[in-house]
């Protein structure tokens, strides 16, 4: 699993021109399943989430986390966080789950992420067309692959 996590001061998801998910600061976290993810990386994966350490503290440095700075969550799928680049001009998605992998694992990570979280979160509609808007606070921009825990 690939994450692309931004720290925002607001973002919000639009489907068909309605607003699905919206929140005020916390963190956009973009989200890239392939085929032999399991149970593990998302576990992992979100106590890296709600404890990365992003969020100012009363010195005004980086060193409070989500759980500690009360911040929300808007969690989308990407499948295109797996894009191969190697040959040629148009990226490749041979890598990324295909939705009957992806759907539970994508579930199953929403779950988690609330659990971990000790609050509801707000989510994308998966394979939808989204818009996605945010204000990118910092910026602040991490990337965390589960395949890359050593």
């Amino acid at each position: 699993m690939r994450a692309v996590i931004q720290r925002v001061s607001e973002a919000s998801v639009v489907i068909d021109n309605t607003k699905v998910a919206s929140i005020k600061k916390g963190l956009l976290v973009l989200l890239g399943i392939v085929n032999d993810d399991i149970p593990e990386d998302i576990d992992w994966l979100c106590k890296k989430i709600v404890n990365l350490r992003v969020f100012p503290d009363e010195n005004d440095v980086m060193n409070t986390s989500l759980l500690d700075s009360g911040g929300d969550v808007i969690l989308v799928s990407q499948f295109t966080l797996h894009a191969s680049t190697k040959k040629g001009n148009r990226p490749s998605y041979i890598k990324a789950a295909k939705p009957d992998v992806a759907i539970p694992l994508y579930e199953n990570f929403i779950e988690e992420l609330k659990t971990q979280l000790g609050k509801p979160i707000q989510t994308g509609e998966f394979g939808a067309d989204m818009k996605v808007h945010l204000v990118n606070d910092g910026p602040v921009t991490i990337i965390i692959d589960s395949k890359n825990r050593e």
